[in-house]
């Protein structure tokens, strides 16, 4: 099933990266994608939550931050975890419909 994902360096977490439409997909290999997608789904919020905790470190970084420089790379580094959160909880929702398709 793995040949049904790609690993995104950026996000931490393998996203489907499908070939064919949906439709011309077997009914079994349907249900094996949907299967190791609901697993990197569940995974997703402790990816989340660990890139939080580095934003949390960044931050009191900052606040004790003195040099301009210093502070501006900081600024930048919590604002792009900030987008890559943004990005997984987008993953999260808009696939959340594909996961219902598997208990249904």
């Amino acid at each position: 099933m793995k040949e049904h994902f790609s690993y995104d360096q950026r996000l931490g977490i393998s996203i489907p990266n499908l070939a064919l439409e949906w439709a011309h997909y077997s009914e079994e290999t349907q249900q094996a994608i949907l299967f190791h997608w609901e697993k990197i789904r569940g995974s997703i919020p402790d990816r989340i939550a660990e890139l939080e905790s580095t934003i949390n470190q960044k931050q009191a970084q900052l606040s004790n931050e003195s040099n301009f420089k210093k502070s501006c790379e900081l600024n930048s580094d919590i604002a792009e975890l900030a987008s890559i959160i943004n990005d997984l909880w987008l993953w999260y929702r808009a696939n959340q419909t594909v996961s219902e398709k598997m208990h249904n």
